[in-house]
């Protein structure tokens, strides 16, 4: 009963190009139907309820939570970028628990300390393999996560796990993927231009008059200017950034629009034989080039940032030598995993799912004072 009704809701709200529950291909690992939960909401459920992501509250996005409590932590850029991409997606009629449990999950392997963190990791891994925060939140829902006594991992939909694989692929595949991967692409594009310069303006890492250089910043000022005046600042400051959001997701939306239009798409094939669709204006695109490598160098170059960068990425290696040389000390489920991936996997995998709170703490519990200066691997 309720599967015949999802699917005849879907027939009426989605388009053509969307991907309707009822066509996915499954799971790995063979499960009956939920009685009243459809395959993309049980996967956003899985990541919503899986240690993994409650551990992104206490994950650095940019800025640690030394520099205070304002800004975002990589759970609450999940979260709107989630919000974002839900928008995009009802928009243009996608499927939206698809698009949500894709959001939900494509942050999900970031190890602590954001970044820094996971260039240290790609370091100490360099000759077994590497590290990449999109590959490892697929280790996370197809090994790691050990909730269900069926299977391991969260036996999620294969289109979830095909769109976190796209990312992980950096997009090299010669099939473009589903909209509703490329919907949170976007979205993730849109959160983090402006979330990382509204952290940095609240942090006093920048000053708001050194972004009126910037044609975004300034064309999105001059419209708030049009609507208000005589805005304090920081209400200023807050409505350039919505602007800047809105701006985004109405252009995302009229250039799409245009392309699916304008090249008959009308089913999922014709999706993956296309180009990206979903993707700012070309205007809009060398505008917020800019934006991004104006704020490499004033924001995530800043010496603040850069001090505890190397603080953090010193604290990771100790670590990361402390426990390949004494894999002993890891909790029982690594040390089985040692046996399986090797100990530099197993170790990594234990130290990228650790909150920086925990990381600090397991840094002064084992390796403050007792150092190791070689790695047997």
């Amino acid at each position: 009963m309720f599967v015949t009704a999802l699917a005849d809701r879907e027939a009426v709200l989605l388009a053509p190009y969307a991907m309707a529950s009822a066509a996915s291909t499954g799971r790995r690992y063979s499960e009956p139907e939920h009685p009243y939960r459809a395959p993309f909401q049980r996967d956003r459920d899985r990541i919503v309820h899986s240690a993994a992501y409650r551990r992104l509250s206490y994950k650095t996005q940019v800025f640690t939570g030394e520099m205070g409590d304002y800004h975002r932590t990589r759970l609450t850029h999940t979260l709107e970028v989630a919000s974002v991409a839900r928008t995009l997606a009802r928009a243009l009629r996608l499927n939206e628990d698809l698009v949500e449990a894709l959001a939900l999950l494509h942050d999900i392997g970031h190890p602590p300390f954001g970044h820094a963190g996971e260039e240290m990791l790609g370091d100490c891994l360099a000759a077994h393999g590497g590290f990449d925060h999109n590959r490892q939140a697929l280790r996370i829902v197809e090994e790691l996560e050990q909730r269900y006594p069926d299977f391991p991992g969260l036996n999620l939909s294969r289109e979830v796990l095909d769109g976190q694989a796209f990312r992980a692929r950096q997009g090299a595949d010669r099939e473009s993927p589903l909209l509703e991967v490329q919907v949170v692409d976007a979205a993730d594009s849109v959160a983090y231009d402006t979330h990382d310069a509204d952290d940095a303006l609240q942090l006093g890492l920048l000053q708001f008059d050194e972004l009126r250089d910037l044609p975004l910043w300034r064309e999105a000022v001059a419209r708030v200017n049009r609507r208000w005046a005589q805005l304090e600042s920081g209400q200023l400051r807050r409505s350039v950034i919505l602007e800047l959001i809105n701006w985004q997701v109405s252009d995302l939306l009229a250039g799409a629009s245009q392309r699916l239009g304008g090249r008959a798409i009308d089913s999922i094939a014709a999706v993956k034989r296309s180009d990206i669709l979903i993707h700012p204006s070309d205007e809009l695109a060398e505008q917020k080039a800019e934006f991004e490598q104006f704020l490499f160098a004033r924001v995530y170059r800043h010496p603040q940032v850069l001090a505890v960068r190397r603080h953090a990425q010193d604290q990771l290696r100790a670590m990361f030598d402390q426990y390949t040389a004494q894999p002993d000390l890891l909790p029982p489920g690594f040390r089985g995993l040692c046996r399986r991936a090797g100990v530099a996997r197993a170790v990594a995998d234990y130290l990228a799912g650790m909150s920086d709170r925990y990381a600090q703490q397991q840094f002064q519990r084992f390796c403050a004072r007792s150092p190791v200066t070689s790695n047997p691997e």
